[in-house]
């Protein structure tokens, strides 16, 4: 009797855990048509977390395999997992990890849903945006030198304030343009937009920045320089920004449920304002971590993703803008990408990623072959660190 109570409480452990740990057999949570509607922040909190260590596949072009029998130790990344579902960590929407070019977990939490386009920074798309443009020959990698109002044939230069034709579009893509305004001008500014459509939002900024000067370009965090790359990428292409975008890129790899609203100008918003599925935004990592190809098409030029995606900016490790920690160091700013050195041990990892918003984050460890998503809202969610300690080390062997 006693063996057999011990089989049966064996068996019913096995399968809790196996509930917990294996989802393949459940559908990834999805939103309702009503919910598809609502703002993001009125999309109900899951009832039920949903974890899975074998992705099913969606043909939506990323491969699935199952974790710790195509990579990484399942046992580390489920603990992981429990432990957020759990609350023991920053509060996330989702999870995801690609090895390999391989989606091995998936996991959604809180407003996570699979088919749910999540709240992005669109920097980085900008970036690749850029990038696509030069190779279709729009622009080339010897343009990135030449000032911005060179591409702008709409402004007033003479009421330009002194040192604007020293910003090159690789300063305004470093976030160094030197332009200086005060956020509240901006604000009282958006507030008539038929003074700020177009390329009046350019003309807004260059006459009413203080000077351009060697000092002031320094690596600032702030919106006008990235409006500047996507008046740039707008005024370049045939048709507009949003179309080119949309049908030379987010088409090219197999995105479709998004959304992308236009800011002040008419042009996309580039800070905040683009929405795209957890699932969607690996492809932005597999992008890069396969230099610029897509199913065998060469979509933006490898040169340019190597250099969008290392250090061009350095950032002080005591910084407000840096990213260090106890796991990272080394902070530093490519083309509208972040970088950090992931601390394991007594070895960095170099991690290249796009984050912004408040809370989406696709990171990059080259060396591992490594792609991890996280998403999450309200502002708390900083996975470098979790990554660094918890994720990283179930795929070193």
């Amino acid at each position: 009797m006693k063996n057999k109570t011990g089989l049966l409480l064996l068996i019913l452990f096995i399968l809790s855990h196996s509930s917990f740990t294996q989802q393949s057999n459940k559908l990834a949570p999805e939103v309702t048509a009503v919910e598809a509607k609502l703002a993001f922040r009125d999309i109900p909190y899951l009832k039920e977390v949903f974890i899975d260590a074998a992705p099913i596949d969606r043909k939506d072009g990323i491969p699935v395999g199952k974790l710790g029998i195509d990579g990484g130790n399942k046992d580390m990344i489920l603990t992981l997992a429990q432990e957020v579902s759990d609350k023991k960590h920053s509060p996330y929407d989702s999870f995801l990890i690609v090895h390999k070019d391989t989606l091995l977990f998936e996991s959604y939490y809180r407003r996570g849903r699979v088919n749910l386009p999540h709240y992005n920074s669109s920097k980085a798309y900008l970036s690749m945006a850029i990038g696509r443009a030069i190779q279709l020959g729009y622009l080339t990698m010897a343009d990135l030198d030449k000032p911005v109002i060179s591409f702008l044939k709409k402004l007033d230069p003479t009421k330009f304030v002194k040192g604007v034709e020293k910003i090159t579009l690789h300063q305004a893509l470093t976030l160094q343009s030197g332009l200086r305004i005060d956020s509240e001008k901006i604000k009282e500014w958006n507030k008539n937009p038929e003074q700020m459509k177009g390329q009046k939002q350019v003309q807004k900024y260059l006459e009413h920045s203080s000077p351009i000067t060697a000092d002031s370009q320094s690596f600032k965090y702030q919106t006008p320089d990235t409006q500047l790359m996507m008046q740039v990428l707008d005024a370049i292409v045939p048709g507009t920004a949003k179309g080119f975008i949309k049908n030379e890129l987010l088409t090219k790899i197999d995105i479709t449920n998004y959304r992308w609203d236009d800011d002040v100008s008419g042009l996309p918003k580039v800070m905040y304002g683009v929405y795209i599925t957890s699932r969607d935004m690996l492809k932005w990592g597999m992008l890069v971590k396969n230099k610029g190809r897509w199913k065998g098409e060469q979509l933006i030029p490898e040169a340019y993703i190597a250099k969008a995606t290392n250090r061009i900016v350095y950032i002080k490790d005591e910084s407000e803008d840096s990213f260090a920690s106890k796991n990272g160091t080394n902070t530093g700013y490519g083309y509208f990408w972040w970088q950090i050195d992931m601390k394991v041990g007594n070895k960095n990892y170099f991690c290249t990623s796009a984050t912004g918003g408040g809370g989406p984050y696709i990171m990059f460890i080259e060396e591992l072959d490594l792609i991890v998503v996280a998403t999450g809202h309200g502002g708390d969610v900083k996975p470098y660190q979790l990554t660094a300690e918890r994720i990283l080390p179930a795929f070193i062997n």
